[in-house]
C-alpha cells in the first residue's frame, strides 16, 4: 500500500471511477512519479479509501476506488481562537496545530492585532496538506475573522484562556463538559485589560498560565494545544 494520501472533496464509494484535479494529478505524476495500476489513498470526513490508477491522460489521473481503509473519525472537538500574525509564522502555526488535532480555527481581531486580514484560501491549503501528511481524516474548518465580542457570544464551548496574569497552571478536567474545548491565544502585544476582563467574564472559562516566559504566538499555540490534549485525552 502506498503512503500517498490525498484529500478528496467529493463523496467516495466502492467501485467509483473519477478523476483528480490538475493540481493533484500533477503531484502524483510529476512529483511522486506514479504509474498506471499503482495505488494510493483518498480521504475526506467520511473515511479513507484505497484507489487504483486506471490511466493518465494529458497529465490527468483517472482512478477507481477499490476498498475502504478507515471509517470516519469520531474526534473530540478542539478549537483554536487566535490572533492573525505574519504569514510565515502563521502558516507554521496552522500546520502544527492541525497536526496536533485542532478541528476548527477561529481568527479573532483583537485591539492589539497587527495583521488584520487572513488569506483563508492559503490557510485551507495548509490544513489539507497537514492533514494528508499527519494521517488525519477530518480536515479542520477555518472560520471567517471576527471580533472578540462576537466570539464570546458563543456559549457552546469550554473556553481555555491562556493568561499571562493567571496564577493557575492546571486545567480542571472535571469542569469540562461535552462541548468543544476552545483555546484562545492573544495577539503579539497580549490582550488589553478590557479584553481580559471580557474573557474572564465568560461562563465556565478556565484561565491558565502555560509558561513563566513570554512566548511567541506560534509557540504559545503549540504549548497550549499540547497541554489541553494531555488533559482531555
Amino acid at each position: 500500500m502506498s503512503n500517498i494520501r490525498l484529500f478528496f472533496l467529493n463523496s467516495l464509494s466502492a467501485d467509483m471511477i473519477n478523476k483528480l484535479d490538475k493540481s493533484q494529478s500533477h503531484y502524483l505524476v510529476k512529483v511522486m512519479r506514479v504509474k498506471e495500476n499503482e495505488v494510493f489513498s483518498l480521504f475526506n470526513k467520511n473515511g479513507e479509501w484505497e484507489a487504483k490508477i486506471l490511466g493518465i491522460s494529458k497529465n490527468v489521473v483517472e482512478f477507481k476506488i477499490i476498498k475502504q481503509l478507515r471509517q470516519k473519525e469520531n474526534t473530540k472537538e478542539l478549537w483554536l481562537a487566535f490572533s492573525p500574525i505574519k504569514s510565515n509564522y502563521q502558516n507554521f502555526m496552522i500546520q502544527k496545530a492541525t497536526e496536533l488535532g485542532v478541528t476548527k480555527f477561529l481568527p479573532i481581531i483583537f485591539e492589539r492585532t497587527i495583521v488584520r486580514k487572513i488569506n483563508k484560501e492559503r490557510l485551507e491549503k495548509i490544513v489539507i496538506e497537514a492533514s494528508e501528511q499527519s494521517n488525519r481524516i477530518n480536515v479542520p474548518a477555518i472560520e471567517e475573522s471576527q471580533n472578540l465580542n462576537n466570539f464570546l457570544k458563543n456559549n457552546s464551548i469550554n473556553l481555555i484562556f491562556t493568561d499571562l496574569n493567571s496564577n493557575n497552571n492546571k486545567i480542571d478536567k472535571s469542569k469540562l463538559t461535552d462541548k468543544p474545548v476552545c483555546i484562545i491565544i492573544g495577539p503579539e502585544g497580549d490582550f488589553s485589560e478590557a479584553e481580559r476582563e471580557k474573557i474572564l467574564g465568560f461562563k465556565g472559562v478556565q484561565p491558565i498560565k502555560i509558561n513563566e516566559n513570554i512566548l511567541r504566538s506560534e509557540t504559545a499555540v503549540i504549548s497550549a494545544i499540547s497541554i489541553v490534549n494531555y488533559v482531555i485525552n
